[in-house]
Order: structure tokens, then sequence, then C-alpha cells
């Protein structure tokens, strides 16, 4: 293959990168910036993270039609070929992660003028603390090709189910010590499920970053402790 036409894919894909990584910057931001505005009841920061999501669906999009654009033109092979498959699962899952932090940020925006004590916070943003340290992990892992790393963050998904499942019923404590919660709570249990959601699509990352090194599926079952039966469908606010 001419040097030129080599250079010319190197760039498609090094482009490719710095939209994911991009992605990944703006989906982390908005998952920060979700949590601080449920603990500070802070609605202009929440409508900030809601505004945020359409410049992650524009770049999904942008990811897509790149990366069918480059099959298409350059018929990649190999590890050339899963980087771009590869590219394509993980602008997802990032997209999902900005539709899960917006959703939180509506919740916000719901319960701000409710004055329950703010313990009752605490749980959710501990939960999201731990998750967005596994999405750092795992674009960290994505960016270096770290295949341990991105175990790593696969194996603490059990973890995060578990607290999840401890989450839930404290939530459902404080409802029944008080009525006057039950409105609170129920916003606060559909932002832990959120959190938790997060959770789920940084352990696929993590998966998509086995298939891109080693060009197999992740072998075994992932580690899941959410025994609750709570609703997983995110209704209208």
């Amino acid at each position: 293959m001419p040097d030129h036409i080599v250079s010319s894919y190197d760039q498609d894909l090094e482009d490719l990168r710095r939209q994911i990584a991009e992605m990944g910057g703006v989906a982390e931001k908005m998952m920060t910036d979700a949590t601080v505005a449920l603990v500070r009841r802070d609605t202009t920061l929440a409508q900030a993270v809601i505004a945020a999501d359409k410049r992650l669906d524009l770049l999904q999009r942008e990811i897509e039609e790149r990366s069918v654009l480059l099959i298409a033109r350059r018929q990649p092979l190999a590890i050339d070929l899963r980087e771009t498959i590869s590219g394509i699962r993980v602008s997802g899952d990032l997209e999902r992660i900005g539709d899960l932090a917006k959703n939180i940020a509506k919740r916000v925006v719901a319960i701000a003028d409710q004055t329950q004590p703010q313990k009752i916070v605490l749980g959710v943003e501990h939960m999201s603390d731990l998750v967005q340290e596994q999405l750092k992990d795992v674009l960290d892992a994505y960016s270096s090709r770290n295949l341990d790393a991105a175990h790593d963050v696969w194996e603490r998904d059990g973890a995060i189910d578990a607290l999840y499942n401890s989450l839930f019923r404290e939530l459902l404590t404080y409802m029944m010590e008080d009525p006057r919660n039950i409105s609170f709570c129920t916003h606060l249990l559909f932002c832990a499920k959120n959190v938790e959601r997060i959770g789920d699509h940084t352990t696929n990352i993590a998966e998509t970053i086995h298939y891109l090194v080693t060009g197999e599926t992740l072998a075994g079952e992932r580690p899941k402790n959410d025994a609750s039966n709570y609703a997983t469908v995110e209704p209208s606010v």
C-alpha cells in the first residue's frame, strides 16, 4: 500500500480516537456535574448537564458515520477493523451514559424545592463517586489498551450492584419512617438506578476493550449482585 494511503488511513484512525476521547470527557463531566447538582440542589448546573447531552449525541453520530465510511473506503482487517467496531460500541455506551446523567439532572430540577435532610442524598453521592472512578479508569484503559485495567473495572461491577441494593433498602426505610420523604426518596431511587446503569455501561466498555485487544469475547458471567426488583424504566419527569 502506498505510503500516502497508509498515512491517510492512520489519520482516519487517529481522528476516530480523538472523537471518542472527546466523548469520554463530555460524559465524565456530565456525570460529575449531575452528581454535584444533586447534592447541592443546583438547578442551574443541572440545566447545563441537560444541555450538554446534545453535544454528546452529535459526537456519537459523527463517530458512527466516520466509522462506516472508514470500513467502506479502507476495508480494514484484524486489529484495525476491531478498533473501528470498538469505536462504534464505545461511543454508543458513552451516549447512553450521557442520557443517564441527563436523567439525574432532570430529577434535580424536579426536587429543587424539597427540603429533606441532606443525609438522605449521601448514599447516592457515594455510589456515584465510585462509578465515576470506574468511568475514568475504563476510559484510561481504552486509551492505553490496558487489558488488566479493563478487567479490574469489569470485576468491580458486582460491588456497585451490592451498593445499589443497600441504598435501595436505606431509601425505603426513610420513606417508611416519614411519608413526607416518599416523593424525594422516589426521585433518589431513580437517580441511584441511573448511576448503577452507568456502571453497567462502564463494564460494557471494559468488555469492548477485551475484544479490541484480544479479538475474543470476554468469557464468564458478568459479576452481578442486583437483587432489587425496582423498575428500571426511567419515567418522564
